[in-house]
């Protein structure tokens, strides 16, 4: 049902909110606006230790339900495993976000001659969120309550970047975004939202270490002079995810400061 006010409009209060590459950088953003706002948030990733770090963090500050699941996205079996228990543990998934990812580390004519590195990315950020979304979308349309799907795609989908080694990176995101603009009309009749997220640069644990002078030189290319934060993507996700979303399909919202505005 479509909303008539703005009471609850934002609230995702009872829901099952999975996140994928959940437990650092924008995935924990994205799960800890997801918690102030009252889901419950199950995360997903390889790194068992910062999955633990991460449900004891937000157990501390919400009064939800948390928890980790180990998954490799590149890993069907293990995606479609995963999605099964958490259905048989938690009940249903209202919400899925595609947020795990990998880069590429090269120039594209400098791979190896198995291009190890491209089709590594693109299996991970391209079919990483096709496999996930395939098994919890079946699931919220047998469910028969709708749901909300929603992919972290990358400015760098509509601009080609000139930063070493992001060919593949590119590539990947550019399919995210019409993956979420085809599957999104096909899921829209039966109430479930598939939209994406189009960050740019988002202060995280990756700049940890960079120098001040690297810092200031991206701060630079960006209209609003600085990086954008893991809580910022968050804020958007959880609209997405929220009732004030439910006519909203198959859109790609950037947020990046308007870097992807200019040349710089």
């Amino acid at each position: 049902m479509p909303i008539t006010n703005m009471t609850n409009a934002f609230s995702l209060e009872g829901k099952n909110a999975v996140v994928t590459g959940g437990t650092k950088g924008i995935g924990f953003g994205i799960a800890t606006a997801f918690a102030q706002q009252g889901a419950n948030v199950i995360m997903l990733g390889r790194d068992e230790k910062a999955g633990e770090k991460a449900v004891a963090e937000l157990s501390a500050a919400n009064p939800g339900k948390f928890a980790f699941y180990r998954c490799d996205m590149g890993d069907t079996a293990a995606c479609k495993a995963t999605t099964e228990k958490i259905i048989a543990e938690w009940g249903e998934i209202n919400i899925l976000v595609n947020n795990a990812g990998v880069g590429t580390n090269g120039n594209f004519l400098d791979m190896d001659d198995d291009m190890t590195n491209y089709f590594h990315c693109v299996d991970v950020d391209l079919n990483g969120v096709a496999r996930m979304s395939f098994f919890v979308a079946k699931h919220m349309k047998e469910l028969g309550k709708g749901g909300k799907i929603i992919n972290i795609s990358s400015n760098a989908g509509d601009m080609a970047s000139r930063a070493i080694g992001m060919s593949a990176y590119c590539t990947a995101k550019a399919g995210v975004n019409q993956f979420t603009r085809a599957v999104g009309m096909e899921l829209a009749p039966y109430g479930i939202n598939m939209n994406a997220i189009a960050p740019g640069y988002t202060y995280s644990n990756l700049f940890n270490g960079m120098p001040d002078e690297a810092l200031e030189g991206i701060r630079k290319t960006i209209p609003t002079l600085r990086m954008g934060t893991p809580i910022e993507i968050g804020a958007l996700a959880v609209y997405l995810a929220s009732p004030a979303a439910d006519q909203v399909v198959g859109t790609i919202v950037t947020i990046d400061g308007g870097h992807s505005l200019g040349i710089y």
